[in-house]
């Protein structure tokens, strides 16, 4: 009988040791883009408090619609990793050219967006000279969604596969030349000129597309097309487009519906004041610390639970999701411990002086809200393990509809009232918290009934509608 307990087993196909060994190249490969986020940040804070905000503010912004449609185009890794545990590598190339197709087709229509950037910071209520810079960020960063999505469905295929190293060296380079062009753009160096805000974007989008080349050169190679399709299967399969959309636009909203509803909150926060929304900024930048490793632990379970439903061994998938688990909580409880006694410490890499924020007030508010992100922390380890999960099923549905139906009656919605009867910050991060503890619990439940188990999103007999 097979042990029980994830600790009991490292070897094996069911082990930590195997999750560990996918895991962690995604792991740095998500952090290359959060640790993009956090270098931007931090060089933006050096322009000014008010330059931190702003760019946090744009950025959530524009990456709540990037967000929804990066998952559906990299959604075609699961795709891949049934077809690769089904035996069906000829149809791995297929799948991810349906990625590739809607991703050139949704970066062209984003770019619509652009022109509307200035109406969409005017909705948070800012002051003048901030939403100025929100929006330009904002319109900057518009044109990078294209080579973005790109980059989403071309890594698809090695993440599917359990390549994950090639998505880390993909991922590395791209934020590489951000960091290169960032230092460079933002405070005029080398040559560049200084143009802030607007440079710290415009960089964002030269890694971007640097990454999205150099996956779609790897993956179009000869000795792939042999074997996968990669270039002979480019064509354009409705049926195939049809099931990519149906299983990856609800995995996609569910990220998406959380960013916007965070983007909402953070939009409340900023009619607090300008102190409040620097600490909210810079609390969300650490809360990267608990997320970053989880995020990868989480694909490389989603990619794992796909290749086991696959083979037919549902048995193997529930138990690689408690191994995810395991693995995930014991990290973040301490970091959480972290947080909640070193604040001052973690947030003096943000240290300026300058700007409509003191950063005295700044570092007291800092100082509570990481103990928020200390405790919401542990909850939302369990939400991206067993959502995953379900995910590398295809039981997306339900926990989109679980987002929509809590987020804002139970955040967005108090925060404003949190805002409008003057009842101060930490009520406003206490109805946030209180939104990701009921998520994860309801998340358990469904994980918990089974029915993913019987989910597939290929062709195959027993497939669930």
């Amino acid at each position: 009988m097979a042990k029980r307990g994830w600790w009991l087993s490292w070897r094996g196909p069911i082990g930590a040791g195997e999750l560990w060994r996918l895991a962690w190249p995604f792991i740095l490969s998500n952090g290359c883009w959060t640790m993009q986020l956090a270098f931007n940040r931090m060089l933006l804070s050096r322009a000014g408090c008010d330059s931190i905000g702003a760019a946090t503010v744009g950025t959530m912004l524009y990456w709540t619609p990037v967000c929804l449609l990066a998952n559906v185009a990299g959604y075609a890794s699961i795709f891949v990793a049934q077809y690769v545990g089904a035996g069906q590598s000829q149809r791995v190339g297929p799948a991810v050219w349906q990625g590739i197709h809607f991703s050139l087709a949704a970066g062209l229509a984003f770019l619509g967006l652009v022109p509307l950037a200035g109406p969409l910071v005017a909705l948070a209520g800012h002051s003048a000279e901030l939403q100025v810079q929100e929006a330009a960020y904002f319109g900057c960063l518009g044109f990078a969604a294209l080579p973005t999505l790109m980059a989403a469905a071309a890594n698809s295929f090695f993440a599917g596969r359990g390549d994950s190293r090639t998505v880390l060296f993909v991922n590395g380079t791209g934020f590489a030349v951000n960091c290169v062009l960032a230092y460079g753009l933002i405070f005029g160096r080398w040559g560049f000129p200084a143009w802030g805000l607007a440079g710290a974007a415009l960089a964002s989008m030269i890694g971007s597309l640097t990454a999205a080349l150099l996956a779609l050169g790897l993956m179009l190679r000869p000795c792939y097309n042999a074997t996968y399709q990669t270039w002979s299967g480019w064509r354009l399969d409705l049926v195939l487009m049809g099931r990519l959309l149906r299983f990856g636009l609800p995995a996609g909203l569910m990220v998406a519906l959380d960013y916007l509803a965070f983007a909402a909150f953070l939009l409340l926060v900023g009619r607090l004041g300008a102190a409040e929304l620097t600490a909210t900024s810079i609390a969300f930048t650490l809360n990267l610390i608990p997320i970053l490793p989880v995020l990868g632990l989480s694909q490389a379970v989603a990619v794992l639970v796909g290749r086991r439903l696959g083979e037919g061994r549902p048995d193997l998938a529930r138990r690689i999701t408690w191994t995810g688990f395991g693995l995930a909580m014991s990290y973040t409880a301490g970091v959480a411990v972290l947080l909640s006694t070193v604040p001052e410490l973690l947030g003096a890499a943000f240290r300026v002086e300058g700007g409509a924020a003191s950063w005295g007030d700044v570092t007291r508010h800092l100082s509570v809200l990481l103990r928020f992100v200390a405790v919401y922390s542990l909850f939302d380890c369990l939400t991206y393990v067993l959502s995953s999960a379900l995910s590398g099923a295809g039981d997306t549905r339900f926990v989109t509809t679980a987002a929509l139906g809590l987020s804002w009656p139970v955040m967005v919605l108090p925060s404003w009232v949190a805002w409008h009867y003057g009842w101060g910050l930490y009520w406003a991060w206490t109805f946030a918290s209180l939104y990701v503890i009921l998520l994860s619990l309801v998340v358990l439940v469904r994980f918990r009934q089974g029915r993913w188990q019987s989910v597939r999103v290929i062709e195959t007999a027993g497939a669930v509608p």
